[in-house]
């Protein structure tokens, strides 16, 4: 098929690669051939919505590309570094060249760092892809949650919460991926220590189509219990209670009782590792 266009006046923009020895500089925009591009092995993005894709594809023949993808060199070919809805698309149409910056990346974690950086920034990541980035960057490069925080812009408590979700039962994390339930539901859920309970009460949120409040009332009845003391003295946690508790689990990630007495009373906070708890201890110091 021969080469459409590129999109109005774009071709003149862009410099053509006369050689596969010429050496390219970074943040240059030039016309590269579809064919010598590479998929990203370190791609945080899992799934691809088909719909969305083909909306890209109808913009494309009628606008051309209007932003390049980002590529880098290497072996005497290209790899891709972020825009692989726009590279699939344009290979659905049978487009021999794609406009491209090619920019200088020599290492792999900086490779999974720039893709997964530029797919946030998008919002084009669900929750369990941006864990799975979070966590092979952790794991498969050695980098601490305060390292990967930095580098994507967030801060570390945030990457902590983001990497919790996958000790969820998979059921939940195919659900969170799905769009069934959201970041809050999960985090509701991760308050539970049993997996069977989690999925009971996910089962339920996702057909009733409960609310994120419904699902951490009915996780803070269950972890209380029928068999919580009823003194006389210890006054009924009031509704205000209850918000400040919601408020205050949605703030450290983790399961966190207000338990009102007599005089006064206390506020427990649950954590589940030493890393847990220096995230904790983390917000605490931000928060004061």
């Amino acid at each position: 098929m021969k080469n459409r266009r590129l999109g109005k006046g774009l071709e003149a923009l862009i410099p053509q690669i006369s050689s596969e020895d010429e050496r390219l500089h970074a943040d240059r925009l030039f016309e590269v051939e579809v064919a010598k591009v590479r998929a990203n092995p370190f791609q945080p993005r899992t799934e691809f919505d088909q719909r969305s894709l083909e909306e890209l594809k109808q913009s494309i023949l009628e606008n051309g590309v209007i932003q390049p993808i980002t590529l880098r060199e290497i072996d005497g070919a290209f790899e891709l570094i972020a825009g692989e809805r726009r590279l699939r698309a344009i290979q659905e149409l049978g487009f021999v060249k794609i406009p491209a910056f090619v920019i200088d990346v020599t290492s792999d974690d900086k490779m999974l760092e720039l893709s997964l950086v530029e797919n946030i920034q998008r919002e084009d990541l669900n929750p369990i892809e941006v864990a799975m980035a979070y966590q092979q960057l952790l794991r498969k490069y050695g980098l601490t949650q305060e390292v990967v925080a930095r580098k994507v812009g967030k801060d570390r408590a945030t990457v902590a919460n983001f990497v919790r979700l996958l000790k969820l039962p998979r059921e939940i994390q195919n659900s969170l991926r799905k769009g069934e339930i959201s970041m809050g539901h999960a985090r509701a859920l991760m308050g539970l220590s049993s997996a069977g309970t989690q999925i009971q009460i996910w089962k339920k949120a996702v057909k009733q189509d409960w609310s994120v409040r419904k699902v951490e009332k009915v996780v803070r009845d269950k972890l209380e219990g029928p068999g919580e003391v009823k003194n006389k003295e210890i006054p009924k946690k009031s509704s205000y209670l209850v918000e400040m508790e919601d408020e205050l689990r949605s703030i450290f990630g983790t399961r966190v009782f207000v338990k009102p007495s007599s005089r006064g009373g206390k506020i427990e906070v649950s954590y589940y590792s030493d890393e847990d708890l220096v995230r904790i201890v983390e917000l605490l110091y931000k928060i004061k």
